[in-house]
């Protein structure tokens, strides 16, 4: 996405996209860090201009293919009204996200005025103006109406809110397999535990490609090789079954404690549309930087592991999963064989897995066919618009369940690799 120097944003062929302006939308707010903000509530102002492509619309005369204004106004209205929080740049972020949600939107500039600010000296008003488009995501959820609440005995149990807190540490008085520990740090707040503990480093039988002999000595596959030093991975994690985020918060401590594998660093976590495959449920995913010390092919079995611990059944290609861990780059190899191949042979086509890896490596490049820098990847991958938004402290904090909006406008998902 790109923009002409008086501001207006343009496609691809550098054509301007058109605008749908609100402005002036005000509601009552309890945002703020003070606690007085909290209790009495004052004035807060959103001014959003919406860019898009309105020919479709205007030529078939059909409000299907453009935004509805009114309910975009009830929305951005609620968001100000809702949820309390200290600031409003995590305001404007979810008032970005929310119409980011509506998938004819390429992007969106939103200003939130805080008139009645608690300023000590005379002032005119605050406001914090931000652009967000499908190449930089909001770092917040969007607003999502809430549906009344069912008798207690009626709530079923596989929609329950997330937990806000991580994972309890085992019991310590349990019998505890030791194993070495691993190669660094996990993001801070990560436990590298799940129900079923660590994943267990213990020997893996030959694959099908593993040592051979020709002419009276081994010839070993490259995905059997151990590195001589460690080599940087790239893997995708998804799930849209369950509760997906404590799924994945679990699945990143899990391959932290896989002896030979260190994780470096964890991606925003994304919610985005579904990519082929039959109608399902949102998936949240996310991406892990790592550095190991096992063989390809060993990496292979160790992620095969976590997913079995998160009871990952493959019932339907591309169907929902509770977990699925997809090897994206295993260091600069690329190769092919009946188990693995890496690259990932979708991976440059798949913005599920490049916008949240552009996020924690914007420099990074993807190797062998059809790679090149994954940021320009990300802009250009053909399911682009079906990321919704991004959540940066999701390994700490809580995220909307990954289900589809019953409304229709604001679902979305992403499948795996």
């Amino acid at each position: 996405m790109s923009q002409y120097d008086d501001g207006a944003v343009v496609d691809d062929q550098r054509r301007r996209l058109d605008q749908i302006r609100l402005t002036g939308i005000t509601a009552t707010g309890y945002h703020g860090v003070f606690e007085h903000e909290r209790r009495e509530g004052q004035t807060f102002v959103a001014d959003v201009v919406v860019h898009l492509d309105t020919r479709r619309a205007a030529a078939r005369d059909d409000l299907a293919h453009t935004l509805n204004y009114g309910e975009l106004a009830l929305q951005v209205s609620a968001v100000l009204s809702g949820e309390p929080v200290d600031l409003i740049e995590t305001v404007a972020e979810r008032i970005a996200a929310t119409v980011l949600a509506h998938a004819i939107v390429q992007a969106v500039d939103v200003a939130v005025h805080k008139p009645q600010a608690p300023i000590e000296v005379p002032f005119g008003d605050v406001v914090v103006a931000v652009r967000r488009d499908r190449t930089k995501l909001p770092a917040a959820e969007p607003y999502v109406a809430q549906a009344p609440a069912l008798p207690a005995a009626a709530v079923p149990t596989a929609t329950a809110a997330l937990p806000v807190a991580l994972p309890a540490a085992p019991n310590p008085s349990a019998p505890v397999m030791v194993a070495p520990a691993p190669t660094g740090a996990l993001p801070t707040g990560v436990t590298p535990s799940s129900p079923s503990g660590p994943v267990a480093a213990t020997p893996v039988a030959p694959g099908p490609a593993g040592p051979s002999p020709v002419d009276g000595e081994l010839v070993v596959d490259a995905f059997d090789r151990t590195p001589d030093a460690p080599v940087d991975v790239v893997l995708a994690l998804g799930s849209n079954l369950g509760a997906p985020q404590d799924t994945l918060r679990r699945a990143v401590g899990d391959l932290g404690a896989i002896p030979g594998v260190q994780v470096v660093d964890v991606s925003p976590l994304a919610r985005t549309a579904p990519v082929g495959g039959p109608e399902q449920p949102d998936f949240l995913n996310a991406v892990v930087l790592a550095r190991t010390s096992l063989s390809a092919r060993d990496l292979l079995r160790a992620t095969q592991s976590v997913e079995q611990a998160h009871g990952r059944e493959r019932h339907e290609h591309w169907g929902p999963r509770t977990l699925d861990v997809d090897i994206i780059v295993y260091g600069g190899l690329t190769a092919v064989s009946d188990d693995l191949e890496v690259p990932h042979p979708r991976a440059h086509e798949r913005a599920f897995v490049l916008q949240p890896w552009a996020q924690v490596a914007p420099d990074a490049v993807l190797p062998g066919l059809g790679g090149g820098p994954v940021a320009v990847l990300a802009a250009t991958a053909p399911d682009r618009e079906g990321v919704r938004w991004l959540a940066l402290d999701w390994l700490t904090a809580p995220v909307p369940a990954a289900s589809p909006d019953p409304a229709g406008d604001l679902g979305g998902s992403v499948q795996p690799a």
